[in-house]
């Protein structure tokens, strides 16, 4: 990673401090970018004329806060290629004498935010100094961890990637509480704090922009809904870096309850009483929420808003409630709609998706059907919706076979099947529990993504056709279930067996994507699809 660094100075009427503060600037090698926030005159036009010489000058017509004058300068620091970005306040009170020390210490750690660890002179109100420990109090409370010795210093060296991967997923507040909620929410995302003693002063006839109570009551906010993101997040679950190693969220009476309603009042019911359970999970599942957002953001070539990503989230619950109809028996005669005429006539490997509900195919196929049908499952991870399904109906759990990895004896039994005629599903968009390595890389969505193999060796040692079957919701209580050949055979040649391999990983991603495309909300991979497996 190339370090090279810039400097943004926002400013709101310091004209008077800030020509030094950008001359200090310039003579350590930094260009400038000064953020001016919707100064009154004459203090614009003197803030305007610091530019040239490597100083950039952006003026925001409207005052918006020193947190939205950051981010603006974080965004043009960004585009202009710098990989760190020097907050320094424009009121002189910084000692700029730190800042090659900052630098270094930003070049050797360049993943850490290196902020100044203010060391104050007898110029500092009392208010201030009473003000800054309450913060430090909350701060420490909000991290569990005293590394954060000082929030509010102005004067730090943010690694802009890390930022921006911030800014996409998290708000943070866009006036005087910016300085502290953006520490901290890097902080929980792993962004370690490098603290770095800066004498700070107040100097004679310092203009301040610090409102008493409407910065006060800013503040007090930002700390409730740090203290509360803090609670949460030792309530939850670490992110999982596989999806077979995600927790199931949601009790098992929360479910029965959920079943309940759906018995006793009805589809409507039931949705009534999940919606708030959903609505806290996506408040509180950051790991799905985030994934949610690149899925949606990818297909829509838009960053989604937080109403879409509840949206993603109810269609989830929505398509559990339908499993839970179609296997009660409860779903409308002709709800689920074969569009392709033709069945597989003999032995078959059924690739199948987390897109829309296949589950409904298996619930509403005729049982001398059902029972020709042998699914392949990693279930672990969702037991109590499992166990309240089984409760619904027994035949649920029939036919199902858990594997984490297809070994030979797995083999030889799913052969026997298919020779009986049987068919063999599995999903194809999901990476083995245990990959080792057995996964192609492939486009998928604009990025190249990890595929299984695994159905395509399997085709080849059963030596049977490929099939892929989508159920789609195509309205309120109706579903499109298409069936549609693969491949004959799958042949992986000698000597070409990897290639062999990746083209029909490919080809699957292909045709998944058009899916996705068709109906984004019913995908139903809640994790980093497209990071390392």
């Amino acid at each position: 990673m190339s370090f090279t660094p810039c400097a943004v100075v926002p400013s709101r009427n310091h004209s008077q401090a800030l020509p030094a503060v950008v001359d200090a600037l310039r003579a350590a090698g930094l260009a400038v970018i000064v953020i001016d926030d919707g100064s009154d005159e004459p203090h614009a036009a003197a803030i305007a004329a610091v530019a040239g010489d490597g100083v950039v000058v952006h003026c925001r017509p409207v005052n918006g806060g020193k947190g939205a004058a950051m981010i603006d300068g974080f965004r043009l620091a960004a585009e202009r290629g710098y990989s760190h970005a020097v907050q320094v306040d424009a009121d002189g009170q910084h000692d700029l004498a730190a800042l090659p020390e900052m630098l270094r210490r930003a070049e050797a750690a360049p993943h850490a935010l290196v902020s100044g660890a203010p060391r104050y002179d007898a110029s500092m109100p009392l208010g201030r100094r009473i003000g800054r420990w309450i913060t430090h109090l909350w701060v420490f409370i909000e991290t569990l961890s005293f590394k954060i010795s000082d929030s509010m210093c102005g004067f730090r060296v943010y690694p802009l990637a890390e930022v921006a991967a911030l800014l996409v997923e998290e708000r943070v507040g866009l006036g005087m509480d910016f300085d502290t909620e953006i520490m901290v929410r890097l902080f929980w995302r792993g962004v370690p704090p490098v603290m770095v003693p800066v004498a700070v002063t107040y100097p004679p006839g310092n203009t301040s922009n610090f409102r008493m109570l409407r910065d006060n009551w800013r503040i007090t906010r930002m700390h409730t809904r740090l203290v509360f993101g803090m609670v949460r997040r030792s309530a939850g679950v670490p992110p999982a870096s596989h999806w077979a190693h995600m927790a199931e969220r949601g009790a098992v009476w929360g479910l029965r309850l959920t079943a309940a309603a759906y018995r006793l009042l009805g589809r409507h019911a039931a949705l009534a009483v999940v919606a708030p359970a959903v609505l806290y999970f996506c408040l509180t599942g950051t790991g799905q929420r985030r994934a949610s957002r690149e899925f949606l953001g990818r297909v829509w070539r838009r960053q989604p808003g937080f109403g879409e990503v509840f949206r993603h989230f109810l269609d989830f619950a929505v398509r559990a409630l339908d499993t839970l109809a179609a296997w009660s028996g409860r779903l409308p005669a002709g709800a689920v709609r074969l569009v392709t005429p033709t069945l597989p006539e003999a032995g078959a490997l059924i690739v199948v998706s987390h897109h829309g509900n296949v589950e409904l195919s298996r619930a509403t196929m005729a049982p001398e059907l059902r029972d020709r049908l042998t699914v392949l499952v990693h279930t672990r991870h969702a037991e109590n919706f499992n166990r309240v399904l089984r409760e619904f109906r027994p035949e649920a759990a029939a036919r199902l076979v858990q594997v984490t990895e297809l070994g030979p004896d797995t083999a030889v039994a799913l052969q026997e099947r298919v020779e009986r005629g049987e068919w063999v599903a599995m999903a194809g968009d999901r990476v083995p529990v245990l990959s080792k390595g057995r996964v192609c890389r492939v486009p998928f969505l604009g990025r190249e993504a990890a595929f299984s193999q695994g159905p395509w060796l399997l085709a080849s040692l059963l030596g049977c056709p490929v099939w892929l079957l989508f159920c789609r919701r195509s309205g309120p209580e109706s579903w499109e279930l298409a069936l549609e050949p693969f491949a004959e055979r799958i042949v992986l040649p000698r000597g070409a067996r990897e290639a062999a391999l990746a083209e029909h990983c490919a080809t699957y991603a292909a045709r998944l994507e058009r899916e996705c495309r068709a109906d984004p909300l019913q995908w139903y991979n809640f994790f980093d699809f497209w990071g390392d497996a």
